[in-house]
């Protein structure tokens, strides 16, 4: 296993060094056009690529092999868009080069940083947090009260089929052009998937269990603490990273319709406008890595919350 990691390692970063020295050759030019050299090169790189992706992917044995995957198969990824976007002199109103792309980012650090704070320390946290825990005390309530399943179930059902286009607007004119409206909208988006899927969570321990704490006096309270919420943490934990996602496009496309002078959604809505696409992609690119980074944090967590559940210990 050891000698097959080491041959693989090798693949990988002898196909990556290869593959920047023929980015910078002057076949990987737009001048002259790309001719039959170029796209051989081309062709036998992309095989390269697969095969070492492929073969990083069959490793087992540690963790840091997944990783490794996804960085390698996400550097790839960038390397072909920078070596065809460029060779092929792909104007950039239609798609800019990761490297300009990387440019604009620096450049424009600050704004960014700024629209990051509006959009998402502000506007996404908040409502994230407001939201899931109005969706899990609303499945707490459901499930204490059976009768409330019949009557606020549906209502809450109609949550998740309002369209964003028409509560975006509404919720400006009703809470103001800052943060308030969008979390106000990120809150709506992600209550209901959380009160489906701690309803789920909370049926999904078996009769058994529940006739054993019954047999030791348990109250609902207890039985609730003990058994029933433990079950359902993967649920909610699965509702919880799927909200991160909703929160942010909800936050994002929420400020296309009303937004002070900075925001992730303003900032595309705005440079978009001026045809300045290396800046909507740099914002683009701060909101992926956002969400990608909420994503982690939310599976490390549930790794260290619901270790003992069969579910994270067959993924180790």
């Amino acid at each position: 296993m050891k000698h097959q990691g080491r041959a693989t390692f090798l693949l990988v970063l002898g196909t990556l060094l290869a593959a920047s020295f023929f980015l910078l050759s002057p076949l990987a030019s737009s001048e002259p056009a790309p001719g039959v050299a170029f796209w051989c090169v081309t062709l036998v790189l992309a095989v390269l690529a697969v095969t070492g992706v492929r073969r990083l992917a069959a490793l087992e044995g540690h963790r840091a092999y997944a990783w490794l995957t996804a960085a390698a198969f996400g550097v790839w990824i960038l390397y072909f868009w920078q070596l065809l976007v460029v060779a092929l002199d792909v104007p950039r109103v239609l798609l800019p080069a990761p490297w300009l792309i990387l440019q604009s980012l620096l450049s424009h650090l600050p704004t960014l940083g700024a629209d990051f704070v509006q959009t998402v320390v502000k506007a996404v946290l908040i409502g994230w947090a407001l939201g899931s825990g109005l969706g899990f005390g609303v499945a707490i309530a459901i499930d204490r009260l059976p009768f409330l399943q019949r009557g606020l179930l549906p209502i809450a059902s109609l949550t998740s089929t309002i369209p964003l286009v028409g509560v975006a607007p509404i919720a400006v004119m009703l809470f103001g052009f800052e943060w308030p409206s969008k979390a106000a909208v990120v809150v709506l988006m992600t209550f209901f998937p959380m009160l489906v899927s701690t309803l789920a969570g909370l049926q999904a321990s078996n009769r058994i269990e529940r006739e054993l704490m019954h047999s030791y006096a348990a109250g609902y309270g207890r039985t609730l603490w003990s058994l029933r919420l433990p079950v359902a943490l993967p649920f909610m934990f699965a509702a919880l990273k799927v909200n991160a996602s909703l929160a942010l496009i909800g936050a994002i496309v929420a400020e296309f319709f009303g937004s002070p002078t900075s925001g992730l959604g303003f900032r595309i809505s705005i440079e978009a406008t001026r045809m300045n696409m290396t800046l909507v992609w740099a914002a683009v690119v701060v909101a992926a890595i956002t969400g990608s980074v909420a994503y982690a944090l939310l599976v490390a967590l549930e790794r260290r919350v619901a270790f003992w559940h069969p579910s994270i210990r067959g993924s180790k």
